[in-house]
């Protein structure tokens, strides 16, 4: 019987096969499910690997089969909220349907996040899930032409091969003007980051034609990225005039926490009374006793629903047709259907609900 070499950290197969007294075949039939091995023989490859410590090498056995098992989520700005609850949802979900997420942020230089992009193509990974707007189209086909599963979340690159899932962010910003123009709000704001994704434009663009369709024009404000700070310095540029409006639609709801403290701090101004506010995602934060911000919420349950759906069978992009209200319009390209599950070039798009508290006056 061999034995365990000192400073080693993983046992053998072969080394459970020695210990039980069976062929290194039958360790493997005896972790290998559906396949054909005697409860005695089970019962003795069971006793030495618990006895060793023995844990199936699946990395090994997913090059055989060509499955890793893995899926990359690709990122920036992954510490916000609504980011963490997204990573959150779709990594609870990838783990129910046996899948190991790889996590790369791009938050970086661009050198860094190639290069840990490569590092998941090392490892084979089966998918590779673009959680936002900002990683360039460069590293989208780099995975493309890796031949993995790419699924494109608010996104608007047209790139063969890929699915793409989306919240119809032209409609909801649609609405939140109409919330604060029935509200008396008339000289409104726009309060956008520097970051310029296709989501956060589309907001800005929706909201901007549907005041100038009412023949209203709104100021677009972007005083640096996508965060609370970028939020309080666009309130204190906006409410130091003395024009100052008396409605803002924030194109996300941490910009909205720092534009309503701004505002409450700095000017003594009393939310809705004097300024309504309108904000986008329907974080955490949003619901706080402090903020009470009515917003529209990103469905994110459902997103990450749909990804491990594309995921986990190869027919799982046939939808029956679209809901508007509470589920997702499809659109499948000319791609067809194709064999690494789902429908190759489909877009789906969610509706992103409002959600009225307490930041705008009632009607």
């Amino acid at each position: 019987m061999s034995e365990m070499k000192p400073g080693r950290s993983f046992v053998s197969a072969q080394q459970v096969a020695e210990l039980a007294g069976v062929s290194r075949s039958a360790v493997s039939r005896t972790f290998t499910d559906g396949a054909s091995v005697s409860e005695t023989t089970r019962k003795k490859v069971l006793e030495a690997a618990e006895q060793l410590g023995y844990h199936v090498n699946h990395l090994a056995r997913s090059l055989i089969h060509e499955d890793s098992g893995i899926v990359c989520l690709i990122g920036a700005d992954l510490n916000t909220p609504y980011h963490s609850r997204l990573l959150d949802a779709i990594t609870r979900r990838l783990q129910a349907i046996n899948r190991v997420a790889m996590v790369i942020n791009t938050s970086g230089d661009s050198d860094s996040a190639e290069a840990a992009l490569r590092q998941t193509l090392n490892y084979r990974a089966n998918a590779t899930v673009v959680l936002s707007g900002t990683p360039p189209a460069s590293l989208i086909n780099t995975c493309i032409n890796s031949g993995q599963h790419v699924i494109l979340i608010n996104r608007d690159d047209h790139l063969d091969g890929p699915e793409s899932i989306t919240v119809d962010n032209t409609v909801a910003a649609r609405e939140a003007f109409h919330m604060l123009h029935r509200a008396g709000c008339r000289r409104i704001a726009v309060v956008s980051s520097q970051a310029g994704t296709p989501s956060l434009v589309a907001r800005e663009r929706g909201f901007e034609q549907a005041a100038q369709e009412a023949g209203l024009a709104v100021s677009i404000t972007r005083a640096g990225p996508t965060g609370y700070g970028a939020g309080f310095e666009a309130g204190r540029l906006l409410l130091s005039g003395s024009d100052r409006p008396d409605a803002a639609f924030c194109v996300t709801d941490l910009l909205a926490c720092g534009f309503m403290d701004a505002a409450r701090v700095e000017f003594g101004m009393n939310v809705p009374a004097d300024l309504c506010v309108v904000g986008f995602d329907d974080i955490e934060q949003a619901s706080w006793a402090s903020y009470q911000l009515t917003t529209f919420r990103q469905p994110i349950a459902q997103i990450a629903e749909h990804i491990t759906t594309l995921l986990d069978s190869d027919n799982s992009a046939v939808h029956n047709g679209p809901d508007v209200h509470n589920g997702p319009d499809v659109v499948s390209g000319s791609g067809g259907v194709s064999g690494s599950g789902g429908v190759s070039g489909s877009r789906i798009c969610f509706h992103a609900a409002p959600v009225w508290r307490r930041t705008v006056r009632p009607k």
